[in-house]
């Protein structure tokens, strides 16, 4: 294992754009409806006919993506995926906006990502669910081929939608662990649609050995944590957001942690923090309300991601630099939140601490010996 440099000499280091695009990174949380280029979504549209976009300028529409979403509504965000779900419906795009991804991220040093979606959104052209899933795996293998970037599959179930889809996604997931399927989520609104609803198709996965992450705690309060946790037996959170409102602060300092909060600190449970499209969704009122940076001072695992590139109109570089800009983050800490989000990976344990040991750990201590030359 690569020995850390002491972080103390970096710790006040400015942070380039060029350092925090160079610094390694990896991704847990991101929507492959809501990771295309503006440009794919234009010549998808053209070659499947689909005359409904709102913009024909791939600059323009990118903007239309991301002001749709800037509304502070997590309804509202939703409303941009359904042009970009109409222009995925067959193998050729599937493949092409996985590989493109894993394209895009290895541009910005990302070293391994998964990438969720809801194979049944995008069936509606013939292709069934099994076809839907090889596309996806063989973009993201062409990916890894040409850029040498790793990532798997993780299946999405919708809260709004019945337990009984959700089993069958389930199944669909459990058909795939082992061909490039990480894992399984439940996405959507979370009011009114608590996860305890298809609790069979959590079961399922946990019968068979798999994985679970579960969006909670991003338009809804603790409540939704615990159940994912303790009815639903996540292994990670999405967002989590409202997890801070288990913590009781006064005048900057902590009076109370409660029980949920202290349970996800203690069993190291680890955190899918998007802080822009926080701020998009209205999860949080704007960045300077995350919780994101009292997480990291207090040791939970937290983990930063981008969770739709396209509406957040974000990169993980983007990311990173919010993290700088907005928390005070320091190189040391970016190092933290990278090894916490492959500790946390869905992905097996020697092959995470291969690229921990290969990948990530080097190039920062690179990094950190870049930065420590340059102070006076």
């Amino acid at each position: 294992m690569t020995l850390r440099p002491d972080r103390s000499t970096t710790a006040n280091a400015p942070l380039s754009e060029d350092i925090l695009r160079r610094a390694p990174k990896v991704l847990l949380h991101e929507h492959l409806d809501g990771c295309l280029r503006p440009a794919t979504v234009l010549d998808l549209a053209q070659k499947s006919g689909y005359g409904e976009l709102p913009e024909n300028d791939p600059v323009r529409l990118g903007q239309w993506f991301f002001e749709g979403a800037d509304k502070g509504s997590l309804a509202q965000y939703l409303e941009g995926f359904r042009h970009t779900i109409a222009v995925m419906q067959t193998a050729e795009a599937l493949e092409r906006v996985a590989y493109e991804l894993g394209e895009d991220l290895a541009a910005e040093s990302c070293v391994y990502f998964e990438v969720r979606f809801a194979p049944h959104f995008h069936t509606s052209s013939g292709l069934g669910l099994d076809a839907v899933m090889g596309a996806v795996v063989k973009g993201l293998g062409r990916a890894k081929a040409d850029f040498g970037i790793e990532s798997g599959v993780i299946v999405c179930a919708m809260r709004n939608q019945s337990a009984e889809l959700s089993l069958k996604l389930a199944e669909l997931a459990v058909s795939w662990f082992g061909r490039g399927c990480f894992g399984f989520d439940l996405a959507g609104e979370e009011a009114g649609h608590p996860p305890k609803h298809h609790i069979e198709a959590f079961q399922l996965i946990k019968r068979r050995n798999g994985s679970l992450t579960i969006h909670a705690g991003e338009s809804f309060g603790p409540e939704s944590i615990w159940q994912a946790l303790q009815f639903c037996g996540a292994h990670r959170i999405g967002h989590g957001t409202h997890l801070i409102d288990d913590i009781a602060i006064y005048d900057g300092k902590v009076i109370k942690v409660g029980s949920l909060a202290a349970y996800v600190l203690d069993h190291r449970i680890p955190i899918e923090c998007c802080l822009q499209s926080n701020v998009h969704t209205g999860a949080v009122k704007s960045l300077a309300d995350h919780p994101f940076p009292y997480f990291l001072r207090e040791g939970y695992r937290v983990t930063l991601n981008t969770d739709n590139r396209l509406m957040s109109h974000t990169t993980m570089s983007e990311e990173f630099r919010v993290a700088v800009e907005h928390y005070g983050c320091t190189l040391g800490d970016l190092e933290r939140v990278t090894v916490n989000a492959m500790n946390a990976a869905f992905f097996p344990y020697a092959e995470r601490h291969r690229i921990i040991d290969e990948r990530i750990e080097p190039v920062y201590a690179a990094l950190h010996a870049e930065l420590a030359k340059e102070k006076p």
